[in-house]
């Protein structure tokens, strides 16, 4: 689906999906109005003829007609609302669906630029009003609009003078309502980007909950949360004061249409030109007529809430990543593992530069140590190598093919990472292995898992490999889920391994087992390792510090040390020889 088209034609086509269900909806809705437009009709023939003629027997026999007819009203009314909302919960979840698997596609620099609360708020809250407009969309333009033209031609058939009233009060309505929709729409999407701020502040509150706990600052999450709740209390007042003027305005409109009518009926009826029944089948048609449009009128505000949605959906789903797969990009198989940055340069989007003319050769099987202090670069330099961001100049290399020239998720599938931050979905100590490679058996994860030296400890649990982790992994300590982790790249069996940090955040007799885990892990890959505990990476085949954007030194640690430079204070200051 192009995303680029205008917004009514890509809605259509999400309600295109369900037409099943969106045709029986529009029939109901159709019949819903012919009974309406009858009604008063029937009534001024029972009125003018069945009375006066005494022919009750028809009279009560047409009656009864009308009482079924309003009775399979309802009958379709329970098919509206119940077909309808389903269409509409359909194709929310469409858009919900679509949503998601885009933003999956987008890069690191969009979640870079983004809250987590808002993106979260995006993909649930705001998408909740699309099924009543989905539902109400349609169904209503449908009956309103039938009732509203069918009520105004029987109108001029009856009385073409009243008609005229009618028909001048009807302009300015619209009217009143298009002057009216753009300052209603952009209060109620200035409430959704404050509900999307309050929920980026209690999501970030209740994933800090334990430092905020730790620092006694509760008050302090409390203030930001009173702030964020006041921003929203303010918008949403502003969006009702919006709305309080145009309701009230089209309900002026309105109750004064039926003023006229009756003012000018009762001339008409004082000048012998019209009688009573007349006056009141007009009446009941006015009713037919005023109805619908305060229909509409309060469907305003559903229209409002659903196209703000609509607008940020289209938002994110008009946002394209700035990392795309070629158009002729293959697939990289038979992997190697050889890596190079070719005179490889970078920035963020601020411009700063973070990475200048890197030029790195790695065979195949051999480990590189990235050292040097923090904030220089060494982390975004492994980013680069699976394309989580763009170089700005220069090319990142596997087996001498720029990854641009092959598909993200082939060169994923052979690059495995592990970092200091280890993340684990809340869901059992099994599944989160298995997400090394979700087609894998029980035995194989058993097997990834005894390897990561983490099998024995995970059987002394109450539920063994089904035990359940916690949010990110909170029931389990530091080297065990960093264990579980290297288990999950175990499984993936990758050909190239990333070690940012992997074991920075742990005690030393904890780094030291997962540190055999880690050497046979990395044995016949071709290993980049980032670390601060220069002990982690003296084995290395070679180390490069990356110091003010540049490579500033290379070679083993025998060979770094004698040249006694930066690398060697980093060993001195670590009592490292």
């Amino acid at each position: 689906m192009n995303m680029n088209d205008a917004p009514l034609k890509i809605f259509i086509r999400y309600i295109a999906r369900h037409k099943k269900l969106f045709y029986i909806d529009m029939v109901c809705a159709l019949l819903v109005s012919v009974i309406d437009l009858v009604f008063p009709y029937v009534s001024r023939t029972a009125m003018k003829s069945y009375l006066p003629q005494r022919m009750f027997t028809v009279f009560f026999l047409v009656m009864g007609l009308m009482a079924l007819a309003y009775f399979g009203k309802a009958l379709l009314y329970y098919i509206i609302t119940v077909l309808g909302h389903r269409m509409g919960v359909l194709v929310e979840a469409d858009m919900r669906r679509d949503l998601f698997e885009h933003m999956q596609k987008l890069s690191f620099r969009f979640y870079d630029q983004n809250r987590t609360g808002v993106l979260m708020s995006r993909i649930t809250s705001e998408l909740f009003d699309i099924t009543e407009l989905s539902h109400h969309g349609p169904e209503n333009v449908i009956i309103c609009s039938l009732t509203i033209v069918g009520s105004l031609l029987v109108m001029f058939f009856l009385r073409w003078e009243l008609a005229l009233v009618l028909a001048v009060v009807l302009p300015l309505c619209l009217w009143f309502t298009l002057s009216q929709r753009l300052r209603m729409k952009r209060a109620n999407i200035e409430v959704k980007r404050k509900t999307a701020e309050i929920t980026a502040a209690i999501e970030s509150s209740i994933s800090g909950v334990r430092v905020a706990k730790a620092f006694a600052n509760e008050a302090q999450e409390e203030r930001k949360f009173a702030q964020a709740n006041e921003l929203f209390k303010g918008a949403k007042v502003e969006y009702y004061k919006t709305m309080g003027l145009f309701m009230s305005g089209m309900e002026f409109t309105t109750s004064i249409a039926q003023v006229v009518v009756i003012t000018v009926g009762g001339l008409l009826i004082m000048q012998g030109r019209m009688d009573a029944v007349d006056l009141i089948t007009f009446t009941l048609y006015v009713s037919a007529f005023v109805t619908p449009v305060r229909k509409l009128s309060q469907f305003a505000e559903q229209y409002m809430q659903g196209s703000a949605g609509f607008s940020r959906f289209l938002e994110i789903m008009r946002t394209e990543s700035d990392i795309q797969d070629a158009p002729n990009a293959k697939s990289l198989t038979d992997v190697r593992g050889e890596i190079e940055f070719r005179d490889v340069s970078f920035a963020y989007n601020n411009g700063v530069p973070v990475l200048s003319h890197i030029d790195l050769k790695l065979d195949a099987g051999k480990t590189l140590a990235l050292v040097g202090p923090s904030g220089g670069g060494k982390t975004t330099l492994c980013q680069l190598l699976p394309r989580f961001y763009e170089v700005t100049g220069g090319a990142v290399l596997v087996d001498g093919r720029d990854v641009r020239s092959v598909t993200q998720s082939s060169l994923r599938r052979n690059i495995g990472i592990l970092q200091q931050d280890v993340f684990l979905f809340a869901d059992t100590i099994r599944e989160n292995i298995r997400y090394g490679r979700p087609e894998a058996t029980d035995a194989e994860i058993v097997e990834a898992a005894r390897r990561a030296e983490i099998h024995d400890e995970i059987m002394a649990l109450p539920q063994g490999y089904d035990s359940f982790v916690g949010e990110r992994g909170v029931m389990l300590s530091g080297g065990q889920k960093q264990r579980i982790s290297i288990a999950r790249v175990f499984l993936k069996n990758p050909k190239i391994l990333i070690l940012d940090e992997a074991t920075s955040a742990l005690d030393t007799v904890t780094e030291q087992r997962i540190q055999a885990a880690l050497e046979a892990l990395s044995v016949g890959r071709t290993t980049v390792i980032v670390a601060h505990r220069l002990s982690t990476v003296r084995h290395a085949d070679e180390i490069a510090v990356v110091e003010g954007e540049h490579i500033v030194e290379r070679g083993s640690h025998e060979d770094l040390l004698a040249r006694d430079g930066i690398y060697a204070a980093l060993c001195r200051a670590q009592s490292l020889k």
